[in-house]
């Protein structure tokens, strides 16, 4: 059954609204190559329609920025219900518009519902921490912090988790007073778009959340560059985020970036296989290969990585490839034809270095039945060296290289060797050697015994080439604060420094 594909606007000021130049882009189904409909494309024009009326509601008195944070969670829990409401048909625009299998696009919805509702304790719990005291050692004076919004916000989200990564940004900057206007991927903005119909629907006040849809260089580019802007907060590439970067630098203006990532996963000889296995697969194939965390580089002992790889490879080739809307699927469609043809070319550019394709890296045979669609096995790399662009350069994709390592020394120089910092991963029984991995690993996040896990309570981000930041938890909601010093000199006496005269 086909999905329908609502026809919707640019969201600006609480109102759907057509984008100036009238120019739309076309939506294509991944698995199908099929067009299945449009979104709008803004410009620069629209940008700056978006983020005056992003100022207006910001700047009004007795509105968004100067409510109550339990007056803001109520819109924030709201908008969760209606998430949870919609899920299943939010889940399949998200299948239809990334190629996503449809079972993690409910799962996504799962989690997109409860960041708001995390936000929305946050927002409640703000109202006793924006004013509080501090400790000075002159009485004649008393001081005070007080927590408040930074300001208008500008959130650009990526393609591959299209309303996960925008709750992740738009549900901590409502939470505290901001407001926002959100830019996603062109590749996959459908679901977004639903958000503006959600906050229609729970009467979210006009102005705190504005959604524009377009490409980069006509509507990202103008409104990470708008000197009206307060903060950027970006997610997707690092090419990208250097630019945004450096735009945001000529005006002084805060970023938060969560970037690129080459983890590494380190597999020990002394782990349970099955497990091992399983996370290592877990780690690089979920969402189609399409993770910035993916652990895609891994580390095995080599007195184990002969057994290992047969297994793995016999596991791989269970993976259920499928139409995504196909229940049990467990690898869909990259999400365009560049980013398709962009892995091949990994590959085989992998295998002209002298790589080997132990498995995959070709269109699945049991796809065949597929007609049309950009599906790609999960692919696993041996006889990689260091050097090699499959080692160093993020593929964003079901790909897979491998290395052995003899010792704990080795797998640590191995893994740190990189200019990403994102994620890394242990596996070994041996409790004490995880410890000192997770603390000499250079990334901002470690799993140990596992790969991938993500709580709304745990800070995400990375170091390096992979960010500058912290998203989720306590940490994602000061992304969004900044803090003011308020010193009253509370003596009735003269402060004595000039004499009168």
């Amino acid at each position: 059954m086909a999905v329908p594909i609502p026809s919707r606007q640019l969201f600006i000021d609480g109102e759907w609204r057509e984008p100036i130049l009238k120019k739309r882009i076309p939506i294509i189904n991944p698995a199908t190559q099929e067009i299945i409909g449009d979104i709008p494309a803004a410009s620069a024009e629209d940008v700056e329609i978006a983020v005056e009326a992003a100022r207006r509601a910001f700047s009004k008195p007795d509105y968004w920025a100067s409510t109550s944070g339990s007056f803001r969670a109520k819109f924030l829990r709201a908008i969760a219900d209606k998430i949870l409401e919609r899920k299943i048909e939010l889940a399949k625009l998200e299948v239809v518009d990334s190629g996503k299998p449809i079972d993690e696009a409910i799962s996504d919805m799962d989690a997109v519902s409860g960041c708001f509702k995390y936000y929305a304790e946050l927002a409640e719990a703000l109202d006793a921490k924006k004013k509080f005291p501090i400790s000075i050692p002159m009485d004649t004076f008393n001081s005070h912090v007080l927590k408040e919004p930074i300001g208008v916000v500008a959130l650009i989200t990526p393609w591959n988790y299209p309303l996960l990564m925008a709750a992740w940004k738009v549900a901590p900057a409502l939470a505290a007073g901001c407001t926002a206007i959100l830019k996603p991927s062109e590749l996959a903005s459908m679901t977004c778009l639903e958000l503006a119909e959600v906050c229609r629907d729970v009467a979210l006040p006009p102005g705190v959340l504005n959604i524009l849809t377009g490409l980069g260089p006509e509507a990202g580019a103008p409104l990470a560059s708008h000197p009206r802007v307060d903060k950027i907060a970006f997610t997707g590439s690092t090419a990208t985020g250097i630019k945004i970067m450096t735009a945001a630098a000529q005006m002084i203006k805060p970023v938060s970036l969560e970037l690129g990532g080459k983890s590494p996963i380190l597999v020990f000889e002394d782990v349970d296989l099955d497990n091992a296995i399983e996370w290592t697969l877990y780690g690089c194939f979920p969402n189609n290969g399409q993770i910035c965390s993916a652990t895609s580089r891994l580390l095995v002992h080599e007195n184990i990585a002969a057994k290992f790889l047969d297994e793995l490879v016999r596991w791989s080739k269970s993976i259920k490839i499928s139409d995504p809307l196909e229940e049990g699927c467990r690898l869909g469609a990259i999400v365009s034809e560049g980013q398709y043809e962009k892995i091949l070319n990994f590959i085989s550019t992998a295998k002209s270095e002298g790589a080997t394709i132990l498995y995959g890296g070709v269109r699945p045979q049991q796809c065949q039945h597929l007609k049309k669609g950009f599906f790609i096995e999960p692919t696993i790399i041996t006889d990689v060296s260091t050097s090699m662009q499959i080692w160093r350069e993020e593929v964003f994709g079901p790909v897979l290289c491998v290395k052995t390592f003899a010792t704990e020394e080795e797998a640590i120089e191995l893994a740190n060797d990189t200019h990403y910092g994102l994620g890394a991963a242990v596996l070994s029984k041996d409790l004490g050697r995880c410890e000192r991995l997770s603390k000499v690993l250079q990334a901002g996040v470690v799993w140990v015994n596992c790969s991938q896990p993500c709580f709304d309570q745990a800070p995400w981000g990375g170091i390096k080439h992979s960010g500058i930041g912290r998203e989720l938890g306590e940490w994602g909601l000061e992304n969004y604060l900044t803090v003011k010093q308020v010193t009253e000199y509370s003596s009735d006496k003269q402060w004595g420094w000039y004499s009168p005269p």
